[in-house]
């Protein structure tokens, strides 16, 4: 029988935290992209496209995120469409993360007083215009804090892509139980690392969210 000593464990689950890493960055970037998009659509002079918007965010929000994953996996099988784990794990983070925040950023901008849409108008600038030079600049100060926090909402979404066989700290937390019999000390370490990617980004979301009200108040 094979002997693992703790190194080799830590070193294992060090390994996969890669893969938490960048699926975490890949998820919260295109997520980002997708939102930012989405949040065009819901706050559009359009009632199509608001509601549009809206069914999307309703769907991604109102369904949990593991049956999403499945459908990303095995949904476009039944089509003979083979996707891999790693790009259906992708695109599920994606879209879902896509639909967080986007209603986080278009609270954020209702935030800003309608006279701030009114002044600009005024001034002949389009809606684009508007969002750009002066909406969005002024509900980024607001919405920095609730995006770090949701970061760490993604950080910890990427454990249930271990149900469709992508290999990230869970799974590899699974794989190494199964060689070592030590799940206490595979677990432990799991849960340790974990903690050590969320809990600067929570501590950092508190942080910013103090410098804003105080820099806010100031104002």
């Amino acid at each position: 029988m094979i002997e693992f000593t703790l190194w080799d464990i830590l070193r294992n689950l060090l390994l996969a935290t890669r893969w938490t890493v960048l699926l975490s960055l890949v998820s919260f970037i295109g997520g980002g992209a997708v939102g930012l998009g989405l949040l065009f659509l819901r706050i559009s002079k359009r009632k199509s496209l608001r509601a549009l918007a809206k069914y999307y965010i309703e769907l991604f929000q109102g369904t949990p995120l593991l049956m999403q994953l499945f459908i990303a996996f095995f949904g476009l099988g039944l089509f003979g469409i083979d996707v891999p784990a790693w790009l259906a794990a992708g695109l599920a983070l994606i879209l879902w993360t896509a639909a967080f925040l986007a209603e986080i950023w278009r609270g954020c901008v209702e935030a800003v007083a309608k006279g701030q849409w009114e002044a600009s108008a005024s001034l002949g600038m389009g809606r684009l215009q508007q969002m750009r030079y002066v909406i969005l600049p002024q509900a980024l100060r607001v919405a920095v804090p609730p995006t770090v926090g949701f970061s760490v909402q993604v950080v910890k979404g990427t454990a249930l892509t271990s149900i469709i066989g992508f290999v990230e700290l869970s799974k590899a937390g699974t794989v190494v139980t199964n060689a070592t019999f030590q799940p206490f000390t595979v677990y432990g370490l799991v849960a340790l690392i974990y903690f050590a990617l969320c809990w600067p980004l929570s501590k950092s979301s508190q942080i910013l969210e103090r410098k804003l009200n105080v820099a806010h108040r100031n104002h």
